[in-house]
């Protein structure tokens, strides 16, 4: 790398640090979602950080978590600031449809370990891990194509070794997604989905 490089580099790194200059905001569109037709609600500002992601941390992982209820209670807690924890976005089971409640760009505090959170996008559905009955037909096909989308945008390959469960992250103590969760059908319909832009 040439010295002209390197001074672009160093540029280019200083301005991305702008952001965390305290009172200054990076600039974000009021509503703005990262999923096509995904309806933004916004988590409460206690339960994510603001980042600048891919930039300053590396995404190479989805998380898949199955909340324990329903959807509303889902929206519910993750807009309480004393829950301590948001996912990016969530699925409901009736009709797939996919609330985001955290940007891409930001750090979610949804998988119980700083590493993980960093490096993850959080998906949470709808559901009981203990009750096959609710995951969906509508689940399965709304995540995919999210859990697609992101994959492409971060350049992820859409296998086990990038969509991970919650179960999976180190030293949780969660089992979700649960024994119910049809892996092979899951990522057959990952695979599935057309990469954008082809």
């Amino acid at each position: 790398m040439g010295l002209g490089a390197i001074g672009y580099a160093a540029r280019d790194d200083a301005s991305r640090l702008w952001w965390r200059v305290p009172g200054v905001d990076r600039p974000r569109a009021e509503g703005e979602v990262d999923h096509p037709g995904a309806e933004w609600i916004p988590a409460s500002d206690a339960n994510w950080r603001r980042a600048d992601r891919p930039y300053d941390y590396t995404v190479d992982r989805v998380v898949i978590h199955v909340i324990q209820g329903g959807y509303d209670v889902a929206v519910k807690v993750f807009q309480d600031p004393s829950h301590g924890a948001a996912t990016h976005y969530v699925v409901r089971t009736s009709d797939g449809h996919v609330a985001q409640m955290v940007r891409e760009l930001d750090v979610a505090y949804h998988a119980g370990d700083r590493a993980y959170n960093e490096r993850s996008i959080g998906i949470e559905h709808e559901g009981f891990v203990d009750r096959a009955e609710t995951i969906t037909d509508a689940t399965y096909r709304a995540s995919a194509e999210l859990v697609a989308g992101i994959c492409d945008r971060y350049g992820l390959p859409r296998d086990r070794e990038h969509i991970v469960g919650h179960v999976e992250v180190p030293g949780t103590d969660h089992t979700d997604p649960g024994p119910h969760w049809d892996w092979d059908r899951y990522l057959r319909m990952v695979r599935d989905v057309p990469v954008r832009g082809a």
